[in-house]
């Protein structure tokens, strides 16, 4: 359609705007858990169909769906709905407890995520940062990976001016099997943004993950 020059655009109302598709949500298939889960008690000596095995496969399928978040919506859509402030001081929410699952041998680790960011205009509700460590935990996942990966999306989503993760965990393939070293804790970091270039800036959300008051 040609356009004259001078004749003002009608603006699209906001019915004939059509949002971006939405993400697929995660759909965790139930019936192949099972049926592996009951090959595993076949190959180490066990029988599937005794009284305290019989429902287990159907338990582990429904354990590793609440796991690894089945139904869970993409974690950019928790930065999606943000708010204009003008605030350009650290926003910091700590000890975000975490569940996941290390992905070379399937077996737990645990912690607490700390998050910061120093917001460029707009915020989003605090919540919605504990959702976006929930969403990354619940799946297959190694920590350092996760640690990065929760500060990429909001660097990504949001656009502030600075990005602190801290995340800290137990992580039971070392102290269970392996090694057996319980009472080891895992610190992983990813500072993005005015945390990565300036020090002073790191010192004090450091400080502030720590509960010590800034110097």
């Amino acid at each position: 359609m040609r356009i004259s020059p001078g004749v003002p655009l009608t603006p699209c109302p906001a019915w004939a705007i059509v949002p971006p598709p939405k993400k697929p949500m995660k759909k965790v298939d139930h019936a192949k858990i099972e049926r592996a889960v009951t090959m595993i008690l076949e190959a180490i000596g066990e029988d599937p169909k005794r009284d305290g095995l019989l429902e287990t496969p159907g338990r582990v399928a429904r354990m590793y769906a609440e796991i690894f978040g089945e139904g869970e919506e993409d974690p950019r859509e928790s930065l999606a709905k943000q708010f204009d402030e003008d605030h350009h001081e650290i926003v910091l929410v700590r000890d975000i407890p975490f569940f996941s699952m290390c992905e070379h041998h399937l077996m737990p680790f645990f912690g607490k995520a700390h998050v910061a960011y120093i917001p460029n205009g707009h915020v989003v509700g605090i919540s919605k940062l504990a959702r976006v460590v929930e969403a990354f935990a619940r799946r297959p996942q190694v920590q350092e990976r996760m640690t990065s990966q929760i500060a990429d999306i909001i660097v990504e989503e949001l656009k502030p001016q600075g990005v602190a993760v801290v995340c800290e965990a137990v992580h039971t393939c070392m102290t269970m099997r392996g090694v057996k070293k319980p009472g080891t804790s895992v610190l992983t970091s990813a500072m993005r943004g005015g945390f990565r270039t300036r020090s002073s800036t790191r010192a004090e959300v450091m400080a502030l993950i720590h509960g010590r008051h800034p110097a």
